[in-house]
């Protein structure tokens, strides 16, 4: 399995080339040049690799929740280069990267989520991770982080993303006892490299037009306003 991978929902431009059992990355912390970064990023992996993009077997891309024109740089180049090359594409929530991220590094089994979604609310999810995938405890969602609450989730907990500091203070009581360790890093394209591998190899993989962002905000919004 050779696949690409693209994150830019954060401040860091993170890209990874994910190569059977090997892996070489490239990063960045640049909030406004993720439009500059992230193509140099993906041809210079391909070039260390002396592979071509139409030799991958696809592309992922970390599909959101997050900053707004972060997600859509990375949709739109994952878009972009799986047309022209004629490859699927795998769209991951940047919440379970981050879960997943936290299991290959700590070895967290289960884990709860987060991002900072600025105008005092969260981004977070809940997930049990292994070597096989994810499975989702709780869905992504956004709420204020009063409202973030881990009731029915069985056991002690990690927590993965920045989301957790940034609004710690404002959190339920119960939610902070449960996190019994955090990993405040950002999402990397290495786990969404992981995650994307396991979707393709269960066929799972779609058409390059699919690769679109997916914007909690604007699913709340649409509710509200129902």
């Amino acid at each position: 399995m050779k696949l690409l991978a693209i994150d830019t929902a954060t401040e860091f431009c993170s890209v990874a080339l994910f190569m059977d059992s090997a892996m070489i990355e490239r990063a960045v912390r640049e909030p406004r040049a993720h439009a500059d970064n992230v193509l140099p990023f993906v041809a210079e992996l391909l070039a260390e690799a002396d592979l071509s993009l139409a030799a991958l077997d696809g592309i992922a891309f970390g599909r959101g929740p997050g900053g707004f024109t972060g997600l859509r740089v990375a949709a739109a180049v994952t878009q972009g280069l799986a047309l022209g090359a004629d490859l699927p594409v795998v769209g991951i929530s940047d919440l379970a990267a981050l879960a997943y991220g936290a299991f290959t590094t700590h070895g967290w089994r289960a884990v709860a989520a987060s991002l900072d979604a600025r105008m005092g609310e969260i981004y977070f999810g809940v997930y049990r991770c292994g070597e096989a995938g994810m499975e989702v405890v709780a869905e992504d969602a956004l709420a204020p982080p009063g409202e973030v609450t881990l009731a029915g989730v069985d056991g002690a907990w990690h927590g993965a993303g920045p989301g957790w500091e940034a609004h710690w203070s404002a959190l339920p009581e119960a939610t902070r006892s449960a996190l019994t360790e955090i990993d405040h890093g950002p999402p990397q394209a290495r786990a969404v490299a992981e995650l994307g591998a396991i979707e393709l190899a269960a066929g799972r993989g779609a058409a390059p037009e699919s690769a679109i962002p997916v914007y909690l905000r604007d699913k709340v919004a649409e509710k509200r306003s129902a």
